[in-house]
């Protein structure tokens, strides 16, 4: 896969990842060269290679972007008819798991456009008014990535 020609089919992946985990992995290094990973489940990829998060529960990520703003962010499909269909297959129809390698941006309020978009993925959860405003009434911030690079994740033969 390539990051620019096929940005649209990448999208797609991790529309679908988020909506089977609900969230997605970044992965960052401390400045005492530690990894360390974030689950995020408000990051959305826009158009050119670029996406943000709401920054909001982050509490590594902005540290670590302090010294090394690079990133790695996993999304897997873990809808279990996808799985249950390769098993049987004994092949992937579609990558299981992509990972897009970038680099963090500034931290910025977010946009009307952005915060319509975040309700609109969390709004399901609104029937729990109390979680939902605790989890997600007070988002206010983003950080923007730009993705420099895309590796497929690879599972043996069914890949």
């Amino acid at each position: 896969m390539d990051l620019q020609d096929d940005w649209h089919k990448i999208r797609a992946h991790f529309n679908r990842s988020i909506r089977s985990s609900l969230h997605v992995s970044i992965g960052s290094v401390s400045k005492d060269g530690n990894p360390t990973v974030t689950p995020i489940g408000s990051l959305f990829l826009n158009k050119g290679q670029k996406g943000f998060y709401f920054e909001r529960y982050t509490s590594s990520l902005p540290l670590n972007n302090q010294h090394n703003s690079n990133i790695c962010v996993l999304a897997v499909n873990s809808n279990i008819w996808f799985w249950i269909r390769s098993l049987f297959k004994s092949k992937f129809s579609k990558p299981p798991a992509i990972k897009l390698y970038g680099v963090l941006g500034e931290r910025r309020e977010a946009t009307e456009i952005e915060l319509a978009r975040l309700k609109k993925r969390t709004k399901l959860f609104k029937i729990s008014k109390k979680g939902y405003d605790y989890l997600w009434g007070d988002m206010k911030h983003v950080r923007e990535i730009a993705f420099t690079k895309i590796e497929m994740m690879k599972l043996g033969n069914m890949t």
